[in-house]
């Protein structure tokens, strides 16, 4: 069912709401309305001046007062900036059960920079300001059908066209707007949305172009009529061993056969080896052509389709020949996990383990909890990587936190051919040695007993510890003579690019190993 209502965005203050605002209004013609505005008008003061005179609770009543009267008028073609606290109310939060709420999502560190020097009554003291922020992330979360970082870069135009979008969605459907240094695209997330037409829009001035696929012979029958009309689909082998040069070839000969040019746009639909290998074939062809990543397994829902790495692997290491490419959009239908191997979500869910160390948090409790894997588990996850990736495109700094069991994951498929481990096992094997690594035993025995929960495997019996430790030295993020190790402190502290000593690495695979 389409939503009539408006779009209102909500966030912390600091979040730059009410500029992001004027600027989609500006650039689509559309009424925008400034919540802070009315409050003053209908208060005789500023915000500031209020909060003096007559205290916080008064205050909020007159905004839950102000607040609740617009939104029962607002329809679409308007724009709503809401104010910061707003969300605290419980009114106001049913009352926007009826909008389309855009969260811009601002880190409590450039908050603080942006409203520090303001006259906002409640950015005067930096302990209770980021206490504040904490408290409302949940609201903010719960409420928010897009959620979008607060940048300044951000194209607010194709932001607002990807929203609108979202009227006609399936259901419960939800938008992530990814943004790096060189791109910026829309990632929906909910149930049928393969099946709704949710595809890039063309450019300015250029016409649709045509859709070209890569699938493996497992999800093809499951899920490639869902994509539509194709002018071409190349069908690999499913597993690790397809990510070859040999592989990208062909696929590049198939489609030049098949006469795509730089106007159309290839469709990477399967797990994470058919997104690196697509990925990278799109970043190769005619020096570089649209990939939509439409990712079918948890692996590649949680983590690989996000953030633009594409490559493929040779005999001396996985991912050694590669690209930086990012996705024109990435369509996340959870429904196509109802299709997978038990085998296959259980390998997923070494990557969901990773996210949550590095997220911590709600997203660590729910983990911790061994609560199911929803779809909410599955948009956190990505909203947790697109918030590194946004910061650090090239893994030339936070970003390497993303790397965090893979080091010792990638030596193990290495020195075992790609055969013996899925890359979930892998890495959750992986997080095993960094756990070891960083002496977090405890937090290492609650990791193993989740995995084994879930059928993965906690000890690497019969690989050689020596010839993994080898596979490390030759690992594509070496910096010289040094391959840097992500360690974790504790969920939501880690720390990447530590050098370990030849022994502490060989006594984390020992226990590995053993």
């Amino acid at each position: 069912m389409s939503r009539a209502g408006a779009i209102v965005l909500v966030g912390f203050m600091g979040a730059g709401k009410s500029t992001a605002a004027q600027r989609i209004g500006g650039e689509r013609d559309l009424s925008v309305t400034d919540v802070d505005r009315l409050i003053e008008a209908r208060g005789g003061a500023s915000i500031a001046e209020l909060f003096a005179r007559d205290g916080e609770p008064a205050f909020r009543t007159l905004e839950e007062e102000v607040v609740c009267e617009l939104l029962a008028g607002a329809r679409q073609g308007q724009i709503v900036s809401l104010s910061g606290g707003a969300v605290t109310s419980e009114r106001v939060r049913a009352a926007l059960a009826e909008h389309l709420v855009v969260w811009l999502d601002v880190d409590p560190a450039l908050a603080w920079r942006r409203a520090a020097d303001s006259d906002r009554p409640l950015a005067r003291d930096r302990a209770s300001f980021d206490e504040r922020h904490a408290e409302r992330q949940p609201l903010y979360a719960a409420l928010a059908d897009a959620v979008a970082p607060a940048n300044a870069r951000m194209n607010v135009g194709c932001l607002h066209d990807a929203i609108e979008r979202l009227r006609d969605a399936p259901p419960g459907t939800r938008l992530l707007w990814a943004l790096s240094a060189t791109a910026q695209y829309p990632v929906w997330i909910g149930r049928g949305v393969l099946r709704c037409g949710l595809w890039p829009s063309p450019a300015a001035g250029r016409p649709a172009g045509r859709r070209f696929a890569v699938t493996d012979q497992q999800v093809a029958p499951l899920w490639l009529d869902a994509l539509g009309e194709l002018d071409g689909v190349v069908v690999v082998a499913g597993g690790e061993p397809s990510k070859t040069i040999a592989e990208a070839e062909r696929i590049w000969r198939e489609l030049a056969r098949g006469g795509m040019t730089r106007a159309d746009h290839l469709v990477a639909l399967g797990g994470g080896v058919v997104g690196d290998l697509a990925g990278f074939a799109a970043a190769t062809y005619q020096r570089g052509v649209p990939v939509v990543q439409v990712p079918t397994t948890l692996v590649a829902q949680v983590d690989s389709a996000y953030g633009g790495k594409t490559g493929v692997d040779i005999p001396e290491g996985k991912n050694y020949v590669g690209a930086y490419h990012q996705p024109a959009a990435v369509l996340v239908d959870p429904a196509t996990l109802e299709t997978l191997p038990a085998e296959e979500l259980g390998a997923g869910y070494a990557e969901v383990i990773k996210t949550a160390l590095i997220a911590g948090g709600t997203l660590w409790e729910r983990i911790v909890a061994d609560r199911p894997i929803d779809d909410g588990v599955i948009f956190d996850c990505a909203r947790t990587k697109l918030g590194i990736v946004a910061a650090d495109e090239r893994d030339e700094g936070r970003r390497q936190v993303l790397n965090l069991g893979h080091t010792v994951a990638h030596a193990l498929e290495t020195v075992t051919s790609y055969r013996r481990y899925r890359h979930g096992e892998a890495v959750g094997l992986g997080l095993l040695a960094a756990l070891s690594l960083s002496g977090q035993d405890d937090l290492r025995g609650t990791v193993g007993e989740l995995l084994s929960a879930h059928g993965l495997p906690t000890h690497a019996d019969g690989v050689d510890p020596q010839a993994v430790a080898a596979a490390t030295a030759r690992d594509k993020k070496r910096l010289g003579a040094s391959v840097p190790f992500v360690l974790v402190d504790a969920p939501g502290e880690v720390r990447h690019g530590v050098e370990v000593s030849a022994g502490q690495l060989q006594a984390a695979l020992a226990e590995l190993c053993s």
